[in-house]
């Protein structure tokens, strides 16, 4: 993990204070199961027509009310986002959509333009309001804006630090939300224009295409077809993609500064993200407020890097870091485990598993299931749904296998990428 600079005393560990509510990503109904499974208190989704994070598969209106109800059964609440830049074009379809979430009851919806906050207080005053990051909501004054007119919840702005967000909440009694882990755009709190400039699809209407993210060089203009990298790094630079956000080993600063959610970025990434994540976070949100000092295990930080990321930075929250603390190196996205499938049901010891990868008799896997982490499994007695002998399946197959006590329906099947070195003699 980077370490931090300037980290401000930590007032108490021993203070008893108030568990943050965890927030999650739901980008379709798969990751609303997953999120839900692994301890989410919490999930925020949308509509694609309406929602900054376009390319998730999102809920279209008829799955929107079958979303909501699916995480009010299982004790979650649901947060949608109708967090757009709106055109005039797009006002008439606006107020159709509120009139849904009017109808079906989500916990609150998230936005941060002025005119939809007025179109929400007339057709669906009964709706509690979030103020989205993209509001740039970085001092006391645009709370107090916001606070008077009625808003539940503050989602600040990223730039924000730990001390001027405890400036806000001794001053404030809005509930302040802020991200805790995932993805960091390279612009102020998310409004980007890259994506617009270079492919004509706008970020600020959910149709980013992640233009920071990619490879880049540098050529002179009267020197074309000349290909210079910015760093010295065979691969060109990435110098406007960010190490992604985490927060684990600081939670509890946050939680005493006032945050009342912790957020996760990632509507757009896949469940063996959002499974990983989200069961780390539970169980350090849980640690927290409790009679002892709150302790980052390693087994949550070996947690944190067994899926994709770019490596990991505290971004604002302790003051400005030098560069090495937010540029990524230009590395591949470092990733030290892949899905092997999603266990549908157990019954008797053998699991139904539907694959999302090729699958092998005598390969080892491992099973995100509390009381299961770091432990290997060889794939045994491995049959189709009929009972047929397999030594062999494939990504989409259904397949049964004999599981340890304590795998659960929805639970993940993970592997190392390697193995296949680590299989048994």
């Amino acid at each position: 993990m980077n370490k931090s600079i300037n980290k401000p005393t930590d007032k108490s560990q021993n203070q008893l204070i108030n568990k943050p509510e965890l927030l999650a990503p739901a980008g379709d109904f798969e990751k609303l199961r997953t999120a839900i499974h692994y301890g989410a208190d919490a999930v925020y989704l949308g509509d694609s027509r309406f929602s900054l994070r376009g390319k998730a598969g999102n809920f279209g209106p008829d799955e929107l009310g079958s979303a909501v109800q699916y995480a009010h059964d299982h004790g979650a609440r649901v947060y949608v986002t109708v967090n757009i830049f709106p055109h005039n074009r797009d006002l008439q379809e606006m107020a159709a959509h509120i009139d849904l979430l009017r109808d079906i009851r989500p916990d609150a919806v998230i936005l941060s333009d002025p005119g939809i906050f007025s179109m929400v207080r007339d057709r669906a005053p009964e709706l509690d309001i979030h103020i989205s990051t993209q509001a740039n909501i970085t001092n006391l004054g645009a709370v107090k804006f916001w606070e008077g007119l009625g808003a539940k919840r503050l989602v600040l702005s990223r730039e924000l630090s730990l001390d001027e967000i405890q400036e806000i909440r001794d001053q404030s009694s809005i509930e302040l939300e802020t991200f805790v882990h995932g993805s960091i755009c390279i612009s102020y709190s998310g409004r980007c224009y890259i994506s617009s400039f270079l492919t004509s699809r706008s970020a600020n209407l959910g149709e980013c295409t992640n233009s920071c993210r990619w490879n880049y060089t540098l050529m002179e203009e009267k020197r074309p077809g000349e290909h210079f990298p910015v760093f010295e790094d065979e691969r060109g630079t990435y110098i406007m993609s960010s190490k992604d956000l985490c927060m684990i080993e600081h939670l509890h600063l946050l939680a005493q500064a006032g945050v009342s959610s912790f957020k996760i970025e990632g509507r757009m990434k896949g469940i063996n993200y959002v499974a990983g994540v989200v069961k780390t976070y539970r169980e350090a949100v849980d640690a927290i407020g409790g009679n002892g000092p709150y302790t980052v295990t390693e087994r949550w930080l070996r947690e944190l890097a067994m899926f994709s990321s770019r490596g990991y930075t505290t971004g604002m929250f302790f003051g400005r870091q030098p560069d090495s603390g937010y540029n990524f190196d230009g590395e591949s996205y470092r990733m030290s485990h892949e899905l092997v499938g999603v266990v549908a049901g157990v019954r008797e010891g053998r699991a139904k598993v539907l694959l999302r990868n090729r699958l092998d008799a005598a390969d080892m896997i491992e099973y995100l299931t509390p009381g299961l982490e770091d432990e290997r499994f060889e794939v045994r007695d491995m049959t189709d749904a009929d009972g047929t002998p397999l030594t062999t399946a494939r990504n989409e197959d259904i397949v049964v296998l004999s599981v340890p006590p304590g795998v659960r329906g929805n639970d993940l099947i993970r592997r190392n990428k390697d193995f296949r070195s680590l299989r048994k003699e």
